[in-house]
């Protein structure tokens, strides 16, 4: 397996090679690459693959992880069983 097809975000299914051909792009700013990608967008909501992007950002742009502000997290923080939406029979 190569370098470039480690997966990054297991939720989102995004390769390394996707993450850098993003940066490469132009894509230098965390936000950006979580809408672009959709990485940090999955169950996890980041907490697997967040610490990973900000490595990549930061070898390929040459700035300290310290420099690069992490996405922004919204909730839930937490998985949510569908059926706490929707309610039960009773209702």
């Amino acid at each position: 397996m190569s370098d470039k097809d480690i997966i990054i975000c297991r939720c989102e299914d995004v390769t390394q090679a996707e993450v850098e051909a993003a940066i490469d792009g132009g894509i230098t700013d965390p936000e950006e690459l979580k809408r672009f990608l959709n990485v940090g967008l999955g169950p996890c909501q980041g907490r697997t693959c967040g610490r990973l992007v900000l490595q990549i950002l930061a070898r390929k742009t040459g700035k300290p992880v310290s420099e690069i502000r992490a996405t922004k997290t919204r909730p839930p923080l937490v998985s949510v069983p569908i059926k706490e939406f929707i309610g039960s029979d009773d209702d």
